[in-house]
């Protein structure tokens, strides 16, 4: 790292800190309503608000421009409270009057019983951050994959607070963390991950109407390690207050494991999809999830 990158990456965090200060010296519903002003002030001058309208447009070609511009308001509203809980989020985790959890299949406390290792997967909807909380509250010792960010000092920063949701540590995406946690796996560890974004390395697969790349980690796991998935989806209800929705994913299992692995991230990404339809202002629409 150069002087110069040393010293903006430094800038940045001093920034960040301060923010992130602020938020968490200010009451939980406070912090949330402030951080949620900024975003819908700030987001729309963005240039990830035309990504979000152009995917809008792709997902949803029978709504209105005024609909898909108010879609993506709440989305900027959803992302900035977000972000001002994330010093809050001890407080949201072990806090079952603000997040309540509907496992109506118990599939969360099922990858906890018995006795192997297993996936629980999530998406960017609501405070996607509380993804992991299903799996804590079931007693999951689980390990996290994460993007960690370019600047090494927020990186530190952001790891402090999802200690919160993530005790047993986190796992770099890439070769190297995907080695780790096969190894982990085999020991019967349990390894949480979002699989919504778009990866280079996954595969074409349907996802509203349109092929985008998609990561086979999950479905490649279980497959080939006979391991359950569970998926979790948040929504904010009001506020601070969310709702966390936990399915079992059926593994499909033939005698061709490269096509079976292709069906079941088709079948997850179709539940995602509905999950997001249902609520899509909560939905992070600024990913390039789609080619050009």
């Amino acid at each position: 790292m150069s002087r110069v990158d040393q010293l903006n990456y430094w800038l940045q965090a001093v920034g960040a800190r301060a923010g992130m200060g602020l938020f968490g010296a200010l009451p939980l519903d406070v912090a949330s309503r402030f951080g949620g002003i900024l975003a819908r002030k700030i987001g729309p001058m963005t240039g990830a608000h035309k990504t979000a309208i152009r995917n809008l447009a792709h997902a949803f070609p029978n709504k209105t421009t005024a609909e898909r511009e108010a879609i993506a308001i709440a989305m900027w509203d959803n992302i900035g409270r977000t972000i001002a809980e994330y010093p809050h989020l001890g407080k949201l985790t072990h806090d079952p009057s603000r997040v309540a959890i509907s496992d109506p299949q118990h599939a969360a406390l099922q990858l906890a019983e018995d006795g192997v290792g297993g996936l629980l997967i999530g998406m960017h909807a609501g405070n996607w951050e509380l993804s992991a909380v299903p799996g804590l509250r079931a007693g999951l010792a689980a390990r996290h994959f994460y993007r960690a960010p370019n600047n090494p000092y927020v990186d530190t920063m952001l790891i402090k607070f999802r200690s919160a949701i993530g005790k047993e540590g986190f796992i770099p995406k890439g070769a190297a963390g995907a080695k780790l946690a096969l190894k982990l796996l085999k020991s019967g560890v349990h390894i949480g991950m979002l699989v919504d974004q778009k990866q280079g390395e996954g595969i074409p697969i349907r996802f509203f109407g349109r092929e985008a790349m998609t990561t086979t980690a999950p479905a490649s796991f279980a497959r080939r390690m006979d391991l359950p998935i569970a998926a979790a989806c948040v929504i904010r209800l009001k506020g601070a207050h969310f709702l966390i929705r936990v399915e079992k994913v059926d593994i499909i299992r033939t005698a061709d494991s490269v096509s079976d692995i292709a069906a079941t991230t088709q079948r997850i990404s179709d539940l995602m999809e509905g999950w997001i339809r249902e609520n899509p202002g909560q939905w992070f629409w600024v990913h390039r999830r789609w080619p050009n």
